[in-house]
């Protein structure tokens, strides 16, 4: 979901993305047909084959544009480790790319996992360079009452930290629903404000989710380099 929101995002403010999933395990991303997604195939006899990601730093230091990497779970820690070893955020930096990693922080049960996963990503990078999406989808995302940047994990993490996009949570009979339909069926939110298979007010309603997710985008300034390289992490089930 994220992934595919920061496609429509910069191509809306005007950039040229390059697409690219690759979740070994379910290339949701690449279902999203007016996307335009490229599928990366990293398994090789049932284990990801780190080698593959070779041709994936050719294209993002060769081809000019503004990539959002759809990575899956599964893959992210390989993918980021390879990164490390390899000296590519360097290497990218060098090229004049801006990279920046989403990591998501889900609410509900995932709560401990994902936030786990933020701090991995923290403690390897020696950069301003993550954008934590506070995804309140199943559940509120506090933690014996303290709020994200109220948590040690945040606090100790902070100057790491480029800024976060909250996707609220609403009203699960109306907005909830709206959303999943439009999940499920793999539609942008162009899509659905065209569609006649949505009601006036489900696009109303689904209007309002990406005004709010954009200006959040618009205060972050992803879109101020054109050659910027996003790596989303999908970090829990449904998203």
């Amino acid at each position: 979901m994220v992934a595919s929101i920061l496609v429509q995002y910069f191509r809306e403010r005007g950039m040229r993305v390059i697409a690219v999933d690759a979740d070994p395990v379910n290339h949701s991303l690449a279902q999203y047909r007016s996307l335009g997604v490229s599928e990366l195939e990293v398994l090789s006899d049932g284990r990801v084959d780190q080698r593959k990601f070779d041709g994936l730093v050719e294209r993002l230091l060769t081809e000019e544009g503004t990539y959002v990497l759809d990575s899956g779970a599964s893959t992210f820690i390989p993918l980021w480790y390879y990164m490390l070893e390899n000296q590519v955020l360097d290497c990218l930096y060098t090229a004049g790319c801006g990279v920046v990693v989403h990591s998501v922080v889900t609410g509900g049960q995932a709560l401990a996992d994902t936030l786990s996963g933020f701090a991995q990503i923290a403690q390897t990078t020696n950069k301003r360079n993550i954008v934590v999406w506070l995804n309140e989808y199943f559940g509120y995302i506090q933690q014996d009452g303290a709020l994200f940047s109220q948590m040690a994990v945040y606090k100790e993490n902070a100057a790491k930290v480029l800024g976060s996009v909250q996707i609220t949570r609403r009203n699960q009979d109306t907005f909830g629903r709206d959303i999943e339909e439009m999940i499920g069926r793999k539609f942008t939110f162009a899509e659905v404000l065209r569609s006649g298979e949505f009601s006036i007010m489900a696009k109303q309603r689904l209007k309002i989710v990406r005004d709010d997710l954009y200006e959040q985008l618009d205060e972050l300034d992803l879109s101020e380099s054109s050659q910027a390289v996003t790596t989303a992490q999908k970090a829990a089930v449904g998203q």
